[in-house]
């Protein structure tokens, strides 16, 4: 039986979707922008069909993450040690060295992480009367449901505590006519497969896990800090890739971590206000502010909504 690869699906299940490595989302309207990464899915839906069911899921959840417009979405883990291993081959005395080769110190941190475990999976290939089958899916008479649960666990890299969770469902169900994978598995026809009722599945699951992962960021701190000042113009380190946006205000002064003394956790932030800043124009990665009230705002000082 062919397996398909994790590109294969994702394009399958998405074909409307930018690829991840093609272009950065759009910030959503609205709202500021937090880094998340997917992790490692489990599989302990006792699932061994036509494709990878853990990496299919991570892959398409990742793509349907960048595409919501509410993340700055990190590599999963694989990507992210081949860059780290072409960094360490670039400063290596054995590659050619020039501005454009890759850097150690750069590579974004994600604040967020989300991991999780697929506990169910049904097809829907299964049971019913027979039908004709091509191209890799089978048409017949007969009722048949795809379903998908998985549970979902946001994560705070920072401190490694879950900050929230919840089980995802995708179902479907049709009766008459059904579109499914056949037995003998996936020819390669993508157009066809894109048609099943797994694809259907897999894509409503995907879409309740993206709308509980953006509503946690309501809960979520979100900050900045200011890099440059040249009165009355203040630079801080976050711009479009954050979802800031020309004409926003913040709240600019001093914070402090407070620590358990115990055990050394951090239980909160202490912010002291010290005025306020405006923001006039907005690159990729920082913004250009100016001041409205307030008076010894310096560099390093926090940046809140």
């Amino acid at each position: 039986m062919k397996r398909l690869s994790v590109a294969a699906i994702a394009a399958v299940f998405f074909p409307f979707a930018v690829p991840v490595s093609a272009q950065p989302a759009a910030p959503a309207a609205g709202g500021l922008r937090y880094t998340i990464a997917v992790s490692k899915f489990e599989n302990h839906a006792n699932y061994a069909g036509q494709f990878a069911l853990s990496d299919t899921w991570g892959a398409v959840l990742t793509d349907a993450l960048q595409n919501s417009g509410h993340f700055i979405v990190i590599a999963e883990a694989d990507m992210r040690s081949a860059a780290m291993a072409e960094q360490d081959f670039a400063a290596s005395n054995r590659a050619a060295h020039g501005d454009k080769a890759p850097v150690i110190g750069a590579m974004t941190p994600a604040q967020l992480l989300v991991k999780g475990e697929i506990t169910a999976f049904q097809d829907g290939t299964s049971g019913g009367s027979g039908g004709v089958g091509f191209g890799g899916i089978s048409l017949g008479m007969r009722n048949s449901v795809a379903e998908i649960n998985a549970m979902i666990y946001v994560v705070d890299s920072s401190t490694g505590q879950v900050k929230a969770s919840r089980k995802v469902v995708g179902r479907v169900e049709s009766k008459g006519l059904n579109v499914g994978l056949s037995n003998r598995g996936f020819d390669g026809n993508m157009s066809n497969f894109k048609k099943t009722n797994v694809g259907k599945a897999v894509e409503a699951a995907i879409d309740d896990a993206v709308a509980f992962c953006t509503a946690q960021l309501e809960n979520l701190p979100w900050t900045g800090n200011i890099i440059l000042v040249k009165e009355p113009q203040v630079y801080i380190n976050r711009g479009q890739r954050e979802g800031v946006t020309a004409g926003q205000l913040f709240r600019v002064g001093s914070s402090e971590v407070l620590r358990d003394p115990g055990t050394g956790e951090v239980l909160d932030n202490s912010f002291t206000e010290k005025g306020k800043i405006r923001v006039d124009s907005v690159k990729e990665k920082i913004s250009v502010c100016t001041i409205v009230s307030g008076n010894g705002i310096e560099k390093g000082m926090a940046v809140s909504p």
